[in-house]
Order: C-alpha cells, then sequence, then structure tokens
C-alpha cells in the first residue's frame, strides 16, 4: 500500500429534514469507512439536512438541529481515523452558507463553502446562501465551540503521508469555467472531493463523468464525486444516488445508480503516479505558478488500509479491457504507423518499400503497414519488395507463411538465403562452430550434436547479413528498408546492433510486443476482406496461421522434426511481464519494489514471486545494458503513451549503471 490512499464517497439514504436519520446512516457509513482504512470518506451535500429543504433553510431550527447532528458526529470521530467529510447548511455571521465540514478524531478542521450558487432552470441556491467567494481569505467559523478556519483557501494535508493533499468543492463549483480545484491542485492538491446533490436528467451521468475525467487529468489528480442518494424530494426533482472515483482520466469505481440503499464506493488512488505525472508533465508547474494561490494547510492524520490494494492494475497496461476501445486503439495504431510511413514516402520522392519477412509477427505487422502506406499513396503493391532470407534456423513453416503473406499483399517476393555466405563468414573468422565443416549441412549437424557452439556472433552473423541483403536491394531498387522491431524488443534490446537493429524507417518502434497481436487479428477480421478485392487473396487465412506461431528468432537451427526450437520467451522471459515492466517503469515512474507490490495483484497466481523477481531482474539488466542501440535507431511514429525515441520519449545514458535498481529486486521480500 506504499504510495496509495484509501478514499471513499457515501452516499446515505437520505431523509429531508429528518436530522436524526441523516445522521444515523453518516455514522454507518463512516464507521464502515473507518473499519476499511479509509484515509478520507465524503458525503453530499447538505447531507444532514437534505438538500430539497429549501426555505427551510433560514429556520432556526434547522440549523440549531444540524449543528446537533454535526456534534454527533465529531463526538463519534473520536474512534474514526479517516478525514470525514460532511455537508451541510452553517450560519456564519449574518448569511447562510452551504459548506462542507471536515471532521476527524474529535475536532472540526475546517469548514469549505459553495464558491457559486447556480441560480437557473430549476437551481435557486442564491435565495437561501451567501457564496463562497465573498468569505476573505483567513477567515474562521465558530462552531461547536470551536473556531475553525473557514474560506475557499483550506487544504487538509496528511502528516504521515504528505502526498496526501484533500481539496474540497461543493456542486456547482464542478461546473463552472474555473473550478476552485483548478487552483487547489495548483497549490498541492491531489485529491479532490466534489459534494454535490445535483438532481438527475437525462444524459448528466454522462457529463458528470466527463467533467470527473477531465479535471483529474487536467489536474494530475484523483476527483471524488458524490451526489445525494434515495430519499431527497421528489416534489420537481429526482435524484439518482451517483457516486464515482476518477483517477488521472479515469473513472475507477463509481456507485450502483438508483439504488435505494447505503453505498459506500472505495478505492486505493495511487498518489506516487499523481506526483510523478507532475513531475514529468513540466507544464502542469508552469501553470502552477502562474495561477497560484496562497492555501492554509491544515494537518491530519490518514486511516491505514486494513486489507490488500483495492483497485484493478491491468496485467496489459497497453490493452484496454473494454474490447470495443481495443479495436478503436488498434484502428488508430495502424492509421499512426502507415500514415506516418506515407508521410516518409512522399518527402522522399515515393521509394519503393523493402521489407525483411521471416513469417513472425513483427514483419508481418510491417508489410500490413507498408500495404497501407502505399496504398495511401496511390502506389502499386508490388512496390513492396519482400525478402526471406532464411538463415541456420529457419524452418519450413515460417518461410512458407513469409511467402503466402507476400503473395497475397499482392507485393513482389524474393528468396535469398543467407545460410551459405553465414557459413563462409564464420569458417572465415575461424568460429569454433564451423570446424572442419565443408557444408551447411554440416555445420548444422555438428551444432545438434553440441547446441552450445551457437553462441552470439553465431546468431548474429545471420542477422547482419539480412541487413547487408536488404540494404543491398533496396540501393537496387531504388527504396528504402523498413524495420521490423517492435518496441519490447527496442526496451530489451532484442535485436543484433548493425543488424536488425539498422533501417530506414521504423514503423513498429513504439508498438509493445503484445499489442502486435491484437493490430495483426484486427486487420485480419477488418481489412483483409477489402483487401482481398486488391487481390489479397487468402490474407486472412496466413495472418491467423502466423497469429499462431511461436515467437522466435530463428538463428539457431530447428529441432529433428524441423520445429522451431530458439523460443524467445524461454530466453528472456514472457513478453506480458516485460510490456508490464516497461509500462511501470517508464510511464509510471515506479520503483522496483512498487513494480513487485503489484505484479502480483495484476497477474494473480500466474507468477510466482520468485519469477517475477527473475524476468525483473533481467528486464532491468537489458533495459539498462542496450541503451546504447535505442540510442542510435532509425525515426519511428510515436504510437501510444510509451516511446523510447533518443529524439523524443526517452533520454538516457547508455553508460548508466543498473545495480541499484537490481539491489532492490534482489532484496524484495513480499
Amino acid at each position: 500500500m506504499r504510495g496509495f490512499a484509501r478514499v471513499g464517497v457515501a452516499v446515505p439514504v437520505a431523509r429531508v429534514a429528518d436530522f436524526e436519520a441523516n445522521v444515523e446512516h453518516t455514522l454507518a457509513l463512516a464507521e464502515r469507512a473507518h473499519a476499511e482504512g479509509h484515509a478520507v470518506v465524503v458525503f453530499p451535500e447538505l447531507g444532514i439536512s437534505g438538500y430539497t429543504v429549501r426555505d427551510l433553510v433560514f429556520d432556526h431550527h434547522l440549523l440549531e438541529r444540524c449543528l446537533r447532528g454535526l456534534s454527533r458526529l465529531v463526538q463519534a470521530s473520536c474512534a474514526w481515523a479517516p478525514l470525514v467529510v460532511v455537508g451541510m447548511p452553517l450560519r456564519v455571521g449574518s448569511g447562510v452558507f452551504n459548506v462542507a465540514v471536515a471532521v476527524q478524531r474529535g475536532r472540526v478542521l475546517g469548514v469549505v463553502p459553495k464558491a457559486y450558487l447556480p441560480n437557473y432552470r430549476e437551481f435557486e441556491e442564491a435565495r437561501w446562501f451567501r457564496p463562497g467567494v465573498e468569505v476573505p481569505p483567513g477567515a474562521t467559523a465558530q462552531l461547536l465551540d470551536q473556531e475553525a478556519p473557514f474560506g475557499l483557501d483550506v487544504l487538509f494535508v496528511a502528516e504521515d503521508q504528505p502526498d496526501l493533499v484533500v481539496g474540497l468543492e461543493i456542486c456547482e463549483d464542478f461546473w463552472v469555467q474555473l473550478p476552485p480545484s483548478t487552483f487547489q491542485v495548483s497549490a498541492g492538491a491531489t485529491v479532490v472531493a466534489n459534494l454535490s446533490a445535483s438532481n438527475f436528467t437525462i444524459g448528466k451521468a454522462e457529463l458528470r463523468r466527463l467533467l470527473g475525467r477531465s479535471i483529474s487529468d487536467r489536474g494530475k489528480c484523483a476527483y471524488l464525486y458524490v451526489a445525494a442518494g434515495p430519499g431527497e424530494s421528489s416534489t420537481d426533482l429526482a435524484f439518482d444516488s451517483d457516486a464515482f472515483i476518477c483517477e488521472n482520466g479515469n473513472v475507477l469505481a463509481e456507485s450502483k445508480r438508483f439504488s435505494r440503499e447505503d453505498q459506500l464506493v472505495t478505492c486505493d488512488v495511487d498518489l506516487e503516479l499523481l506526483v510523478h505525472e507532475r513531475v514529468v508533465t513540466t507544464t502542469f508547474g508552469d501553470c502552477a505558478r502562474v495561477h497560484h494561490k496562497q492555501f492554509r494547510r491544515v494537518p491530519f492524520v490518514s486511516g491505514k488500509p486494513t486489507s490488500a490494494l483495492r483497485r484493478f492494475i491491468n496485467p496489459h497496461p497497453f490493452l484496454p479491457t473494454d474490447p470495443a476501445t481495443l479495436a478503436t486503439r488498434c484502428w488508430e495504431t495502424f492509421e499512426i504507423q502507415s500514415n506516418a510511413l506515407a508521410t516518409r514516402m512522399r518527402a522522399i520522392g515515393k521509394p519503393k518499400l523493402v521489407l525483411g519477412v521471416s513469417g513472425g509477427l513483427d514483419s508481418t505487422m510491417a508489410a500490413l503497414v507498408c500495404a497501407g502506406a502505399l496504398d495511401l499513396e496511390g502506389q502499386p503493391r508490388d512496390d513492396l519488395v519482400c525478402v526471406t532470407m532464411p538463415g541456420l534456423g529457419t524452418t519450413q513453416r515460417t518461410r512458407t507463411n513469409a511467402e503466402r503473406l507476400t503473395r497475397a499483399l499482392g507485393a513482389r517476393f524474393h528468396e535469398i538465403g543467407v545460410a551459405e555466405a553465414s557459413h563462409l563468414v564464420l569458417k572465415g573468422t575461424d568460429h569454433p562452430a564451423v570446424g572442419d565443416t565443408d557444408s551447411v549441412a554440416a555445420l548444422l549437424a555438428r551444432l545438434r550434436a553440441d547446441p552450445k557452439l551457437g553462441d552470439i556472433a553465431f546468431e548474429n552473423v545471420q542477422a547482419r547479413l539480412r541487413t547487408l541483403v536488404l540494404m543491398t536491394m533496396a540501393n537496387q531498387v531504388g527504396g528504402i528498408v523498413v524495420g521490423t522491431g517492435d518496441l519490447s524488443e527496442k526496451a530489451l534490446g532484442w535485436s543484433t546492433y548493425a543488424g536488425d537493429h539498422i533501417s530506414m524507417y521504423d514503423v513498429n518502434a513504439s508498438v509493445p510486443k503484445t499489442l502486435i497481436r491484437f493490430l495483426i487479428r484486427w486487420v485480419a477480421n477488418e481489412r483483409a476482406t477489402t483487401w482481398a478485392q486488391q487481390g489479397a487473396g487468402d490474407l486472412r487465412d496466413v495472418l491467423f496461421e502466423i497469429l499462431d506461431t511461436p515467437v522466435s528468432p530463428e538463428l539457431l537451427p530447428a529441432d529433428e522434426e524441423g520445429q522451431i526450437a530458439q523460443l524467445t520467451e524461454s530466453a528472456i522471459g514472457p513478453y506480458e511481464l516485460h510490456d508490464f515492466f516497461l509500462y511501470q517503469v517508464v510511464r509510471q515512474g515506479a520503483r522496483p519494489s512498487r513494480i513487485l507490490d503489484i505484479a502480483p495483484l495484476a497477474f494473480g497466481e500466474r507468477y510466482d514471486l520468485a519469477t517475477l523477481k527473475r524476468w525483473l531482474r533481467l528486464f532491468y539488466q537489458r533495459f539498462f545494458h542496450n541503451q546504447f542501440k535505442r540510442s542510435c535507431t532509425a525515426d519511428a511514429p510515436k504510437v501510444g503513451m510509451v516511446a523510447l525515441s533518443p529524439r523524443g520519449d526517452w533520454r538516457m545514458p547508455s553508460d548508466a549503471r543498473v545495480r541499484s535498481w537490481v539491489e532492490e529486486v534482489d532484496a524484495y521480500g513480499g
């Protein structure tokens, strides 16, 4: 739970002007929040009296009974850990204000008035209340024999968790063009709570979430919204018990709308992520300085969660969980890739595209992008020159898939083997694998007898020869070599320097391996039929065959049955783990221990702790040690939230030491 804070929005059953009942429901939900270890729990606007009391606000009895109800809550809070925020009408001086009152451990910590009073359509709050904007900075309010900070300049700061800074606003403040939360987040608030009543009309729930997501995204904060529960007056309005929690642009948790029962919606918000977002988004700090306002900072001590983390941790952060959103992301990604390549082609005179096709995932994705770019530029498909280059480990399955894919796309197909040339180079350099062999067949037999002879030099000579072939072909036909390596391979350095690491334009460089499969499947389902009208033939069938092929560089000999023997994920670990690690490290700035904290929650029992530590250790080592490859890679379009271009998203010295990160992994004990 380090770096997280448990927060809640509580929707009690409401009874208009039934103070005792309202306080009882509030007490019950606050007690639940305490038992579950909340740091903050927030209740609806005017929850003690009911929002729809209207002219009863002027009644002395109502105001006195609200104070009596607040007194019960304050007394009960002596035994509670959370910062509890309730709504009520409060007379201060000669006016009545619609306020949020923050209480904890037997004290009223502060009172925040509603800044803006709606007085249009069904609303007439200016009839009853004074606007909070007229309260001068530094004001106080006297209530329950306590003097508490009162005004729009109050924030609540957890002494035991300094990154937990809470700001409050009320209902209409959420809807104006410059909400009070704008200044609160600029002053450091990481959690903003909105106490609302908010009658429901058709479509309003979606609009609330749009605004909540927008504020939390622009404010790099968590936004807690709670509206009135069941029981508010139905004289002219209806209420839907709506409540939700947003964080950094996403809705994390929400109530069951129109429920007739008390509800407590809980989520653990990621303060570490929010702070990281503010640090890396330099314009956030620039804007905060320009719009700086002075705030009083009231200390409190936050509650400690009594159960495991309550939030969804996506094991595949590059893949939206909603199928419709995933389909949209695939379409957007493919369009970015193909349009970027088309732009480069137009800039240099519409060259032919030369591509090494292996029958694997990445070269297949690149071939599809090339076909799309050629269509955009109105160039014929045979301007795509696909070259398959069987080496010392190529299987018949992948070689056949490469040719089928090329034919289906209507591209030109060439086969240029590199096995003989590899044997020649290895023999010329006295590589131990060659020995006294005089043929490729003899070399392969020797390797099967002693697999240890297939070292990195043996593997990389093939990759470099393939690049030589492609560059030569590009010069010959007047084209450019299109790279195939994906984001996951860039992160791990899983490429041969001056081999497949080199190209003239890199279309997959910011697409993670976990997304590549979905992109190919999306093309198979959404584009293959259209392209079939252009001679695509059995494109869909071959794409699904490629999706079923194991990931392998095929640089070592196949087994005796001709099947792929060199499996990438057996050597470097599951790509789903490495993509998870990559996202946490680059996008969220997570510490090794934070990654190991949340990975078991994301993946469940699929990986034990020892396995997670093993592959995270390897990830850090390869990520640090292979920066030199990323520092001199080809141009490539940025597609998603994470990219590693040295000219854009990721600038890192090639000689940075990884020891400290690995030591934290090794020291982690769960």
